[in-house]
């Protein structure tokens, strides 16, 4: 079973969807500037900022636009995203937001439903595969084409 790990929650005026949330909720609310996105916490954080407490999730907001999804979104954590999107579309649904990699850790996508309803999935990038890609990446080091591709 792979469980809710995350929501999002577009906005169209930050400030005021900030203060709205933060007044009521008491969620903390940290823009990530140079991802175009906003963490936001609803349960305190341990150093990795994972929710310390088990069956809470945080999630985040993001400037509404056309490539996402226009209502709040759930995100299901998966094991293989490449493999859920292939069951995804062989059940029927639509990959709205392709795969993307976020940052350093994971990778992100948005489908619909078979009844219309938008959700997130989302996959960790695994610590060994980070040792693994970032040692693949030295070996070729210097092979990389003038856009920074390995083709």
């Amino acid at each position: 079973m792979e469980p809710v790990t995350h929501f999002d929650i577009p906005f169209e005026d930050f400030e005021k969807a900030r203060k709205f949330y933060q007044e009521i909720f008491g969620w903390k609310i940290q823009p990530m500037p140079e991802m175009n996105y906003n963490m936001v916490y609803t349960t305190e954080v341990d150093e990795k900022f994972m929710a310390k407490s088990p069956n809470k999730i945080n999630g985040g907001m993001y400037k509404r636009n056309e490539k996402m999804s226009l209502q709040p979104t759930i995100v299901i954590d998966v094991k293989n995203i490449d493999e859920s999107i292939k069951k995804i579309k062989q059940a029927g649904g639509e990959i709205t937001f392709p795969k993307t990699q976020v940052g350093e850790m994971g990778y992100h996508a948005q489908f619909k439903d078979n009844q219309g309803n938008v959700l997130g999935i989302w996959q960790s990038i695994k610590k060994e595969n980070q040792k693994k890609e970032n040692s693949e990446s030295k070996n070729n080091k210097g092979n990389e084409d003038s856009d920074g591709s390995y083709e």
